[in-house]
């Protein structure tokens, strides 16, 4: 077997919640699950939440494609979007731009002082769109908890709890993700209203688990919570990580906060000869 070409990455992450991400612009590279999921390993690959990769696009400034740590395809990542947006901002020396993913066009601009926004589109609440098994209320699911049901380009299931550090949540987790009402799985976040406007979030996501902090799932309990009636559209979550800032507006769901570009690499060919296969278990 020939050995691979070296590739060369970029770790970022937005409040701890971190990627891999892979530029195709100049030289195309396939990713394959099993590449996934060897990169995702922290301690034989690089480690990552989500990995991303970066495409032309005739009608937007790139086109990004989002994987999830255990190989499956995610068709959004809101930090992602936003760290690959600061990005290319830098790059280009502009303050906005569009990036195109699966699930639509997003506009992405620099707030200032370091932060970056991006505009995530308007929140899928019906339960074909999120999508659900079945017709339900999405304001209130028929599960114990009784949680909110959120699509933002993947779909997401939210608890409003009294006491989100209370929770287990690597048990109370994956529980939800592969509950047979989500027929995709689902993100799943315990929210907890801890002042006006301000919620404390804690994730677990679809083919990851926990992590710092998550874009999709900030977007999705501040869509939850304003159709509760717990919150205005303006909120601050406050996630493992750090601070998110959701605004829900006419226009969609923009959601603002840091992003560290933490290194470039380059993977070796031995490396990724290796990660085109998987070892039979």
């Amino acid at each position: 077997m020939s050995a691979a070409p070296s590739l060369t990455v970029h770790k970022m992450h937005g409040l701890g919640n971190d990627f891999v991400v892979v530029d195709r612009r100049a030289a195309p590279v396939e990713v394959t699950p099993a590449l996934a999921r060897a990169l995702a390993d922290r301690h034989r690959g690089v480690g990552f939440d989500q990995l991303a990769a970066i495409d032309t696009d005739d009608a937007a400034d790139a086109r990004l494609t989002f994987w999830n740590a255990d190989g499956s395809l995610s068709a959004a990542c809101g930090n992602a979007t936003r760290c690959i947006a600061r990005h290319l901002m830098e790059e280009t020396g502009r303050d906005a731009l569009t990036l195109r993913t699966e699930r639509r066009m997003l506009a992405c601009r620099d707030a200032g002082r370091g932060l970056t926004s991006v505009n995530m589109g308007a929140p899928d609440t019906h339960w074909q769109a999120i999508p659900l098994a079945r017709e339900v209320d999405t304001l209130h699911l028929p599960l114990d908890g009784d949680p909110v049901a959120t699509g933002m380009g993947n779909p997401h299931c939210t608890f409003f709890v009294a006491d989100a550090a209370a929770v287990d949540l690597a048990a109370f987790g994956p529980a939800h993700e592969h509950h047979p009402l989500f027929p995709e799985r689902t993100n799943v976040q315990v929210a907890q209203i801890t002042g006006e406007g301000r919620i404390r979030v804690r994730v677990w996501e679809r083919g990851t688990g926990i992590t710092l902090a998550s874009g999709s799932s900030s977007c999705a309990v501040a869509v939850a919570a304003h159709r509760r009636g717990l919150s205005g559209r303006a909120v601050t979550l406050e996630l493992d990580g750090g601070t998110l800032h959701v605004d829900w507006r006419d226009d969609g769901v923009w959601m603002t906060g840091p992003t560290a570009h933490v290194f470039t690499a380059t993977l070796t060919p031995s490396f990724l000869t290796a990660a085109r296969t998987e070892p039979t278990p």
